[in-house]
């Protein structure tokens, strides 16, 4: 893969549909200058980290060869993000921190066809009614939970392991951890299960007991498919994205802190 270029000088701006992220970007073009992204030396993503995901899969092409992306909140929580300001960006740029992450890759079976999608936080499976989801879980061709009673299970990556997964009581991954979190979404049985963590290397597959009765859905961070039958999850480890942080603020440290939260 390319090496990350040192020396920031042209610059692609995205922003997320917020009236603040837009006029941020705006006045950073004004003093920066625009270019294409497949001319520019970063993406720079203006907003939270729904704009992050977003951003990851609209230039994947390009982010896939090497085009590292720095996010700068102007959105909610901005766990993905640098701190915005619009002053010394290109210096900021070149010293900052280099964290390369992994995607999941979800192949979910529904009625209507089989879907690939990535998901660089979680994929998740959620009941659709008031019936409770049925769920076989399987780790590398072996059947480890013959039945899980719950509202749900998620698989998570380290980058995303403080989002989704941290609310529904998952751990928190430090992002070297070669290993992915397993965490059931309100389990009702096994009642004292609380996940398991898995090598990343890990095929999992999870099989919906009773589909027609107890319909769920699978999303791949915000990607969603309906009704699904059975969902497979495995580490893209060809897929490897390089996301920019300011120096001493680095994705690894804020995963770090999290741990310590209160």
């Amino acid at each position: 893969m390319p090496k990350i270029v040192k020396n920031y000088q042209k610059l692609a701006f995205t922003a997320s549909q917020k009236p603040e992220a837009k006029a941020a970007r705006r006045a950073l073009i004004a003093q920066y200058g625009d270019h294409d992204a497949a001319d520019a030396d970063a993406i720079i993503a203006l907003g939270g980290d729904g704009l992050m995901l977003e951003t990851l899969r609209r230039y994947m092409t390009l982010i896939r060869r090497g085009l590292p992306v720095y996010g700068m909140n102007k959105g909610t929580i901005g766990f993905l993000m640098n701190e915005y300001s619009e002053e010394g960006l290109l210096e900021r740029l070149n010293q900052a921190e280099v964290a390369t992450i992994c995607p999941l890759k979800m192949t979910a079976h529904a009625p209507g066809g089989i879907y690939e999608e990535l998901a660089f936080n979680e994929v998740a499976l959620f009941r659709q009614t008031r019936q409770a989801a049925h769920i076989r879980i399987s780790v590398d061709g072996k059947t480890r939970l013959e039945q899980l009673i719950s509202d749900g299970v998620l698989l998570a990556t380290p980058a995303g392991s403080t989002a989704y997964n941290l609310s529904a009581h998952g751990p928190v991954l430090p992002l070297g951890a070669d290993i992915l979190a397993l965490t059931p979404i309100s389990a009702f049985r096994p009642r004292r299960w609380r996940g398991a963590l898995l090598k990343a290397k890990a095929k999992v597959v999870f099989d919906v007991i009773d589909p027609e009765k107890r319909p769920l859905s699978a999303t791949a961070d915000s990607q969603e498919i309906r009704s699904v039958t059975k969902v497979e999850v495995s580490l893209d480890r060809k897929t490897k994205l390089n996301m920019l942080f300011d120096s001493g603020h680095a994705l690894d440290e804020k995963i770090l802190r999290e741990q310590f939260a209160n």
